[in-house]
């Protein structure tokens, strides 16, 4: 017994000292400077990137300096292509449209617009139309009642009656017109016309907006926008005692003996972005991975006008920038990391997490195999509306009461330990109105299940999306403390002997 016991304490003593002991991170967080972070960020989110916008030129100069980044470190390639992972991107050129309605030719701009991001090339051709009054849907309430419009052109007044309170507020709203064309399609109708407001409008700009799916498996019905003298061309002399009726309250539907030409045509043009993938190699857990990521897009140009994006999100991109390589040096001094790190710069932010949703469904790894993702959308500014006295000492960290109950505490161990920033959880609040947490790319991750934690810095109401987000405005001594405790944690997961337990829900988001 005692020969077994003593046997035992060997076996245990020798156990602990196999475990690799961690290193200091310390003179590593070191080298994260200002003054690199400044140099990259200067070029990033410079004239040359041109406001870096997904699928353009400017963009493809912003992955081509970040793969040469990754290169120079000696980073393997993040796929077995290379350091760029490509996605398709579509865009719609506008060839023409016309509306004939009762034997009169109609002017585009003037009598009606076409919504070219909701409509197809077709020629339709009506002999009736049915007004199904603001087309709202929603619970225990529906203005088409019994009328079966399949197959058939709706009429429909915008907004909502002044009695009607929706059962879902803001954009998911029944009231609001996107929630409308699609319930549109759920009835079934070939075409929608919207009478709004503003003719004559503007033009139309020739180019629509991009979007990743080309192919769907049904198609929305063609959507368009009319005035209300085109209004009561279909619907006659009654239009207008319908419309101040329906200022008030519900209106029932009608079908009018009404002949409609409906055309549409535009082009549509195949483009593509991609994803910068760099990848260091752990030691003994080298097949799991710690993923950091940062989008580097931003909204390019309007016209000579460059929306720069050093803060959004420039900073974060930077930030990861100068986290590879502090991870490199410590690996060429013989203290890299257990898990193997992704290092990885996403396009398609600012139009829809698009870049980080195509990975997530074509990963590289898999997904049980992440520990975590960390990811910072900036973190070089100051929060204008944030009156606390660590003004110059904060970040807002988010997430990370969520999917883990591990995150926190490693977060705030490792905070406490070596950074001592304010830990700010003001968008953990599950009421949080912006909707914080399913807004950035850290949420293709954690809706396949892996803990995340997001860095940001605060909306800036004065410079976001504007113009005027330009690296001279960037805090570099906050920028380079914010991205240290980035590699602090990192650090602290990439070396920590089990992965992070996955054991809260995910919190989900309506839509």
């Amino acid at each position: 017994m005692r020969i077994s016991l003593m046997l035992a304490g060997l076996l245990t003593a020798h156990a602990a000292l196999a475990q690799p002991k961690t290193a200091d991170p310390r003179p590593f967080a070191a080298t994260i400077t200002e003054t690199d972070l400044k140099t990259h960020l200067y070029t990033v989110a410079g004239a040359e990137m041109e406001g870096r916008e997904t699928a353009t030129e400017g963009q493809r100069k912003a992955a081509a300096y970040i793969e040469q980044h990754f290169r120079n470190l000696g980073l393997n390639p993040g796929t077995a292509s290379g350091y760029q992972m490509t996605f398709p991107v579509y865009r719609d050129s506008l060839v023409g449209s016309r509306m004939v309605v009762n034997g009169k030719t109609l002017q585009v701009n003037t009598d009606f617009q076409p919504v070219m991001m909701f409509s197809h090339n077709q020629t339709q051709y009506f002999s009736e139309v049915v007004f199904v009054g603001h087309g709202i849907v929603d619970e225990g309430y529906d203005d088409y009642g019994t009328e079966d419009v399949h197959g058939k052109a709706v009429l429909l007044l915008e907004g909502a009656p002044s009695t009607y309170k929706p059962k879902t507020p803001g954009f998911n709203s029944p009231a609001n017109t996107f929630s409308k064309i699609r319930n549109a399609q759920k009835k079934g109708a070939a075409a929608v016309l919207v009478v709004g407001t503003g003719f004559p409008r503007r033009p139309l700009t020739p180019v629509g907006n991009m979007y990743t799916e080309l192919f769907k498996a049904s198609l929305p019905p063609n959507t368009y926008m009319i005035s209300e003298q085109t209004a009561t061309l279909i619907a006659g002399t009654g239009f207008a005692a319908w419309r101040e009726k329906g200022r008030a309250e519900a209106l029932k539907p009608a079908v009018l003996n009404t002949e409609a030409e409906l055309e549409f045509q535009k082009v549509t043009r195949f483009l593509e972005s991609t994803n910068v993938l760099g990848v260091l190699e752990g030691s003994d857990k080298k097949d799991e991975y710690l993923v950091l990521t940062a989008h580097y897009d931003h909204l390019g140009k309007r016209g000579d006008v460059i929306y720069y994006g050093a803060d959004d999100d420039g900073s974060g991109t930077v930030g990861v920038l100068e986290i590879a390589e502090a991870f490199v040096k410590a690996k060429q001094a013989g203290k890299g990391p257990r898990r193997s790190i992704l290092f990885m710069t996403v396009s398609g932010e600012e139009k829809g997490l698009w870049g980080s949703e195509y990975y997530s469904e074509h990963p590289t790894i898999a997904i049980d195999k992440i520990t975590a993702n960390l990811n910072i959308d900036m973190i070089g500014r100051v929060d204008t509306e944030r009156s606390k006295p660590d003004t110059l000492n904060y970040i807002y960290v988010v997430g990370d009461d969520k999917l883990s109950t591990e995150l926190k505490p490693v977060s705030e161990s490792v905070n406490g330990k070596y950074v001592k920033m304010t830990l700010d959880y003001k968008f953990n609040d599950p009421n949080d109105r912006e909707r914080i947490y399913f807004r950035s790319d850290h949420y293709n991750f954690a809706r396949k299940g892996v803990p995340i934690i997001f860095y940001y810095d605060g909306m800036l109401k004065a410079d976001y999306h504007k113009p005027t987000d330009t690296p001279d405005k960037i805090n570099y001594p906050l920028l380079a403390k914010r991205a240290r405790l980035v590699f602090h944690t990192a650090w602290e997961m990439a070396n920590r002997e089990a992965m992070i337990k996955r054991d809260l829900p995910l919190p989900t988001l309506e839509r």
